[in-house]
């Protein structure tokens, strides 16, 4: 059969680049796709064995299903199902920050504590669903470009900066965690301290080094978020250990009646209490920050659909209620007043229990395995968005291994410095909860909801409504934790 066009060969590949509309910037870029080479004799023999002739009137007889041969995007292999999307979504949210709930617990009290933490998942889950809506009506595949869509380019860059400063503080505290627990603090003893005396072994900036060059490294040079399922099953269920053990112990004290009254209600008869009540409250809006990993956990699930995701989401906020909440009654219950900033500190002394010193072992190095499983997966939408920001309308990380590699020792090494300098998880949550967390979390989904909202698929009263809710709330929010942190600050300096 004559033809204009030339043959390809048959192991050749083809890459696809969709052209950037200049007249429509508010439209992202999308990244090279590259399709594998076609196999014509795997093709012909499938012909034969359907009994069809593969001869000259093949291009007349041109039926077949295109989804059953190799004209693929490369790469694209089965997704996670439900469940490892869960473990991952649930290992972004509970980190280190599930380790301060109890001093927030402290500070509000049982009641008002309870009712913050049950409504801040609600909300987190409402704005997570508005995102993930809005992600799929203008084909975003991250954070940054259904931000862009929304709102232009400037709002994008401000975003991206928000995930790079959230995520980045998140690792910090991580490390500051492992250093407290391993090597100790200054009224804290560390459990290498405990187990082999005072020594060059429980050096703290040396535990942590090898800490990020042994385990996380590895971890953290994976480029896809699905191959950190397993790895996300197994922090769920140690800070699921965690919880057992914290909520057992209280249990055994509270019935042999070695429980101290615990506040109901927040203290309101002093200037501290007052500062310490706006500063716990951004913490807590920090709790269920998981955004930024939303679109790369969508875009590696097996048939993404919003309902699927919604359905992630939703099973995500019950199990994170349920571990937020127990933690912190359990946590707070345990040490009453003495509650620290860093529960996990609090581990270090007798317990008034049988195997007292078991169980704080069993409690504090369950808890240093669960952040090493927890740090990759934060560090992974750290190191897209910072390529996104640096490296933008270059390839996807999958294909530049090289870039991928630079890329995670840089911001290994940068997270570790900034470990060595801030001094503990409490200073680092209220700064990053009254800013970035918020702008995360509701700011940035609130307005994007309202102003796509606006078109196509609008939004009913009732989210419009919650929209306007989330967005007043959260800059409330920020306004005041920034005063509190602010005030606090000049307080201890004076």
């Amino acid at each position: 059969m004559d033809s204009n066009y030339s043959a390809i060969p048959k192991n050749s590949h083809l890459e696809l680049q969709s052209r950037y509309d200049s007249e429509n910037p508010a439209v992202p870029p999308k990244s090279h796709v590259k399709l594998s080479s076609f196999d014509e004799e795997s093709f012909l023999d499938s012909k034969h064995l359907n009994g069809q002739d593969g001869g000259d009137d093949f291009d007349d007889n041109l039926d077949f299903d295109i989804a059953s041969y190799p004209l693929i995007v490369e790469g694209s292999k089965q997704g996670s199902g439900i469940s490892g999307a869960v473990f991952n979504l649930t290992t972004s949210i509970i980190g280190a920050g599930i380790m301060a709930l109890p001093a927030t617990m402290k500070v509000l009290g049982l009641v008002w504590g309870s009712i913050l933490i049950i409504l801040m998942g609600i909300l987190s889950e409402i704005s997570v669903e508005l995102l993930v809506r809005f992600s799929v009506s203008c084909k975003a595949s991250s954070y940054g470009e259904v931000v862009q869509c929304a709102l232009g380019r400037p709002a994008r860059i401000l975003s991206e900066i928000c995930i790079i400063v959230n995520n980045a503080g998140v690792l910090v505290v991580y490390l500051i965690i492992m250093g407290d627990v391993m090597s100790g603090s200054l009224h804290h003893m560390g459990v290498f301290d405990q187990w082999l005396g005072h020594g060059v072994w429980d050096h703290r900036m040396l535990l942590i080094f090898a800490t990020v060059v042994v385990f996380l490294a590895p971890l953290c040079a994976l480029d896809k978020i699905d191959s950190l399922s397993l790895t996300s099953a197994a922090s769920v269920a140690l800070a699921v250990v965690f919880v057992v053990v914290a909520c057992g112990i209280a249990f055994i004290k509270l019935v042999e009646g070695k429980i101290e009254s615990p506040r109901m209600t927040p203290d309101f008869g002093s200037k501290k209490a007052i500062l310490d009540l706006l500063v716990v409250i951004p913490i807590m809006t920090n709790a269920y920050v998981c955004h930024f990993n939303v679109q790369p956990i969508y875009n590696e699930l097996e048939g993404p659909s919003p309902q699927k995701m919604n359905r992630v989401g939703r099973i995500t906020t019950v199990l994170c209620v349920v571990i937020y909440s127990l933690t912190a009654i359990a946590g707070y219950l345990l040490f009453g007043k003495d509650t620290e900033s860093d529960i996990l500190t609090n581990f270090d002394k007798d317990l008034g229990i049988r195997f007292s010193s078991v169980l704080n072992y069993i409690v504090r190095v369950g808890y240093i395995f669960h952040l090493l499983l927890v740090f990759p997966v934060v560090h992974f939408s750290l190191r897209q968005t910072v390529d996104a920001l640096v490296f933008e309308g270059s390839p996807p990380l999958t294909e530049s291994r090289k870039r991928c590699f630079i890329l995670t020792l840089v911001l290994l090494g940068l997270i570790y410095l900034g470990s060595t300098v801030i001094p503990n998880i409490w200073t680092a949550f209220k700064f990053t909860g009254a800013t970035t967390a918020v702008s995360l979390g509701f700011i940035f989904p609130s307005l994007i909801a309202l102003k796509l909202g606006r078109k196509g698929d609008g939004l009913s009263l009732v989210e419009k409504t919650l929209s306007w809710l989330m967005l007043i709330m959260a800059i409330a929010v920020s306004i005041v934790g920034i005063i509190g942190n602010v005030y606090s600050l000049r307080s201890k300096s004076e």
